[in-house]
């Protein structure tokens, strides 16, 4: 099988950044997903076409912390891009083992998982490059995109991109902070954005793959809001190198 690929012909070439998540399991046709992004805003080149499902609604289970309208926005951003991802995982129950390639314009990335995380790796990088205010934030590290990122590598991505973006904000004069309350802020908007999510896919599948991708996602938020209230112990050796003087270049 292979999913729906979006559309980017309006856009040159260059201002496409593509994605390709190939999946093969022993009883199981080959699927493909493609994920497009216009790099200049990274936001996804949509493939679900209207008719949208009934769970994709705004009303339907919106999140409590939403600041969007139905009369503005009828469809829940992220859930619209999610539909594709339905047709591809929905009747794959979690545990399914699958190898996966996830071919760049710049490499190919191949490993054996589940099928649970393969969906998480895909939800994530569908839930970063959506019209989402709570979202948005997670552009950078699309731009970037680590298939099937571990904890750590996920803590590391995290909080190496919320300090660049405080490098950018006093460089351009704004207030900025090296304090990560802000960052527990948006962990802890996500967390709720993933639980209703959760709900609403709930309604469009027959087996527990998509909805179990969520829930690893959500771990991971979770866990990216746990290093952070302590102090981030776990990876905080890997600097210890940076607490020496720093040595003067030769004369």
């Amino acid at each position: 099988m292979q999913s729906q690929a979006a559309t980017s012909n309006e856009y040159p070439p260059q201002d496409v950044l593509r994605f390709v998540y190939r999946l093969k399991a022993d009883d199981y046709e080959c699927a493909e997903f493609p994920i497009e992004i216009h790099k200049p805003t990274m936001t996804l080149i949509p493939a679900a076409q209207e008719p949208y499902p009934f769970w994709t609604e705004l009303a339907y289970h919106q999140c409590h912390n939403c600041p969007l309208q139905a009369a503005q926005t009828p469809h829940c951003p992220v859930a619209v891009n999610l539909a594709p991802l339905l047709e591809l995982c929905g009747h794959l129950v979690s545990h399914k083992p699958m190898s996966v390639e996830v071919v760049t314009d710049r490499r190919t990335v191949s490993c054996e998982s589940t099928a649970q995380h393969i969906a998480s790796s895909i939800l994530g990088l569908i839930m970063a490059t959506s019209p989402c205010p709570h979202t948005e934030y997670l552009k950078p590290m699309a731009r970037f995109h680590l298939p099937l990122a571990d904890q750590d590598e996920t803590i590391y991505r995290v909080t190496a991109t919320f300090l660049l973006a405080q490098y950018f904000r006093r460089r351009d004069g704004l207030p900025y902070s090296l304090e990560l309350e802000e960052l527990l802020k948006i962990y802890q908007n996500l967390q709720i954005i993933n639980l209703h999510l959760t709900q609403r896919l709930k309604a469009g599948i027959s087996e527990d793959a998509a909805v179990n991708g969520v829930i690893l996602l959500d771990l991971l938020s979770k866990t990216v809001s746990w290093s952070i209230e302590d102090g981030l112990e776990e990876i905080s050796y890997l600097f210890d190198s940076y607490r020496k003087p720093l040595q003067p270049p030769p004369s």
